[in-house]
């Protein structure tokens, strides 16, 4: 993988693998309405899936045998988050949640053939994406589930307390995972979209920063849902929103010198 086509393709790789995991391995199957399962699929599918396998493509470098089955899995997994869509609109939630569950493995293993395409040991690459999986899926789903509770008023505060409290030990493993991959410089090859994520040394430094940002804002969400008032939730959220952006800043920056 290359460019920052390659770059977008492993963050919205992890981004689908982490929100798929806390979606469908947390006891939220048997806390949120049916609904909620469907408006996930159906808003991952097409902004997360697709446009993974999409970016995929266009960074795939000639010969590369790890970018090849990274493009496959990828569409392995954004193809099992649209047949799990596609069953729970049918209200088959047998067939649905089992393809949902499915995206996990395809997605993991799809994070796995990236690594071999990085700069350093697959091994510790593999450790980097999978922390930053983690990282990404439980900002995301705070904040997916934060606008729940705007629609389901009989839901407990039990799932975006938990949600939350994940995503504060995602953030620290986050951070871990982008220490992992160093701080030296690395040769720019390509411009970016910013041109600080190529200058020197400074990439690593702003996906450390960031997470750490990330790391704060999680705290300060899971403080505001001490509240008893329904705006204690919409508090939460409202830093969910920081956090996000500060998430996908992280992991851009990061992946940016991992390839």
């Amino acid at each position: 993988m290359s460019g920052f086509a390659g770059v977008m393709a492993v963050v919205l790789t992890e981004l689908l693998a982490g929100a798929a995991a806390f979606t469908w391995l947390t006891p939220l199957w048997n806390e949120a309405r049916r609904t909620h399962f469907r408006v996930f699929g159906l808003v991952v599918t097409p902004l997360v899936g697709v446009p993974a396998w999409l970016a995929a493509t266009q960074g795939l470098e000639p010969e590369s045998v790890a970018g090849s089955w990274a493009v496959r899995l990828v569409a392995l997994a954004t193809g099992c988050a649209a047949a799990s869509t596609l069953g729970l609109l049918a209200r088959r939630e047998a067939l649905g949640r089992a393809f949902g569950i499915a995206t996990i493995p395809a997605a993991t293993a799809a994070l796995v053939a990236f690594a071999g395409t990085g700069r350093g040991a697959p091994i510790t690459d593999a450790a980097q994406l999978l922390a930053g999986a983690a990282f990404l899926g439980a900002v995301f789903d705070g904040l997916f589930l934060g606008h729940w509770y705007l629609t389901d008023r009989k839901l407990t505060r039990r799932p975006i307390r938990r949600i939350t409290q994940i995503a504060i030990a995602a953030s620290a493993v986050g951070i871990a995972g982008i220490a992992l991959g160093g701080f030296e410089a690395t040769p720019a090859t390509e411009a970016f979209v910013n041109p600080l994520l190529t200058a020197g040394a400074l990439a690593p430094w702003i996906a450390l920063g960031s997470a750490f940002t990330t790391l704060v804002v999680c705290v300060l969400a899971l403080a505001a849902l001490r509240g008893e008032r329904p705006s204690a939730v919409q508090a939460a959220t409202g830093f969910y929103y920081l956090g996000v952006i500060t998430a996908l800043t992280a992991e851009v920056a990061a992946r940016v010198r991992f390839l």
